[in-house]
């Protein structure tokens, strides 16, 4: 009785771990199972409207799990670090019986093969020596490598193309890992975030989008002007924005972006998202007397408080808005201040900009109105980056490539016997390919009827 040695080497028991195929399975559905559960709970959601959701107690198991964010966590980024040397062991472990079968000098031919495979056959009457110097020609030019055997009856020719065809389910396997590196990448030293700049303003900061932490960025963002043109029913139609980046203070890129064609700087992309408008810090306001039409005009500061016309109390702008509700209708933008009469209780008041006579309702002695403010935006930028994305293009390009090899074409091998049988040859021509058997067998075909063709030249 034979007793199966089992090595005790660690390092070996870890190599056939990671080079099990049911690993990799495993590990595809793995991923597959908690991508799916990544797509049903939305990702990087208010707080409040998880546990809205799922209740107080999953809201604490899910954060604990980071299933919130769910292809940033350590887990999930685990399960792609195992799949990726997973992958990697299993292709090394392969791909010594390839290469030698690739770089071999003199490749081996089993004709038992060749005769259990696809066969044509045909009788000539040239005897073997005859048809020798006429089929080598045409076998080699249909093919890269071959070479003649000579046997006790005749000879073989022996001929193959498309060994390097083999490598193309390698190309997959490291697109593969192209990929599943360049997630990793993006996934350690990448980020996301926003940030919004007013008019004539600059950062040197942004917002993460994931934990709402401020990330320094290691040069400045300058938003020169904003634009912003209008459909006729009111709806935005476009907005740009002119950006510089300074370094050191000093402009090294500018550029107008929209939506859709964002500026590209040393790895950052920075993308027109939105827009708003900025809080006025000064406007200039009428007072107009109710019964004289006398009109009094003056400069106010937010939260500074000034004194009315005709000593009727003081007056102060307590702050803007951007969009203000008055009985189930929107005035757009207005400011709300606080009227103070000389002898009586402080007064809220509402000035929309767009609407001069609002105040009227207010049946007081003055009318306030807006004369002028200077509108400002601000642009809202998204700002990404990704240092793992040319891995990921060039993962892309490969997987498409190494799909089209490993598909498309095959490593072919055909044989041509010609034997002596009675006052004849019989010639036979049988192919082998390690993919598209059909393929193959349409060209021994086509090879047996040049040889055919080729044996008819020769009887002339």
């Amino acid at each position: 009785m034979k007793n199966n040695k089992v090595s005790s080497n660690p390092v070996d028991g870890l190599w056939k771990f990671f080079a099990s195929v049911k690993l990799t399975v495993m590990l595809l559905l793995t991923l597959a199972v908690t991508s799916i559960i990544g797509t049903v709970i939305p990702q990087n959601e208010n707080p409040a409207a998880y546990i809205h959701e799922y209740g107080q107690f999953l809201y604490r198991i899910f954060k604990l799990l980071n299933i919130f964010d769910m292809y940033h966590s350590w887990w999930f980024q685990f399960l792609i670090f195992f799949l990726t040397i997973n992958i990697v062991v299993c292709s090394i472990e392969r791909l010594s019986a390839t290469w030698k079968t690739v770089f071999t000098k003199t490749p081996s031919f089993d004709i038992v093969r060749f005769k259990n495979s696809f066969k044509e056959e045909f009788f000539d009457n040239h005897s073997p020596e005859e048809l020798k110097s006429g089929f080598l020609p045409v076998v080699s030019k249909s093919f890269g490598y071959a070479r003649i055997e000579e046997t006790e009856k005749g000879f073989v020719i022996f001929a193959e193309k498309g060994r390097w065809t083999r490598f193309g389910v390698y190309g997959v396997h490291l697109s593969v890992i192209l990929l599943l590196i360049g997630g990793l990448i993006g996934s350690f030293f990448g980020f996301e975030g926003s940030v919004n700049i007013p008019e004539g303003e600059s950062v040197k900061s942004i917002i993460l989008r994931n934990t709402g932490k401020e990330e320094p960025l290691d040069f400045e963002i300058q938003c020169v002007d904003f634009s912003v043109s209008f459909y006729e029913s009111g709806t935005p139609k476009e907005y740009r924005s002119k950006l510089i980046i300074l370094e050191n203070g000093k402009p090294v890129i500018q550029k107008e972006i929209i939506v859709n064609d964002p500026l590209r700087y040393r790895g950052i992309n920075i993308f027109q998202s939105s827009y708003g408008n900025v809080r006025p810090e000064k406007v200039d306001l009428n007072f107009t007397n109710r019964e004289t039409g006398m009109i009094y005009r003056k400069n106010a500061a937010i939260g500074e408080e000034i004194d009315l016309p005709e000593a009727q109390g003081k007056f102060v702008i307590r702050e803007y808005t951007s969009s203000f509700n008055f009985r189930g209708h929107n005035l757009g933008e207005a400011f709300l201040g606080i009227l103070t009469p000389p002898n009586g209780d402080p007064a809220e008041l509402v000035i929309p900009i767009n609407y001069p006579s609002f105040d009227k309702m207010r049946k007081d002695d003055l009318i306030i109105s807006v004369e002028s403010s200077k509108r400002r935006y601000y642009t809202g930028l998204q700002v990404t980056k990704d240092p793992g994305v040319p891995l990921v293009y060039a993962g892309f390009i490969l997987m498409i490539l190494g799909c089209l090899v490993a598909f498309f074409t095959s490593h072919q091998k055909i044989c041509v016997e010609v034997v002596k049988k009675g006052g004849k040859s019989r010639v036979m021509v049988a192919g082998i390919a390690n993919k598209n058997k059909m393929g193959m067998q349409a060209r021994t075909q086509r090879i047996s009827k040049l040889l055919s063709e080729k044996a008819g030249i020769l009887k002339g």
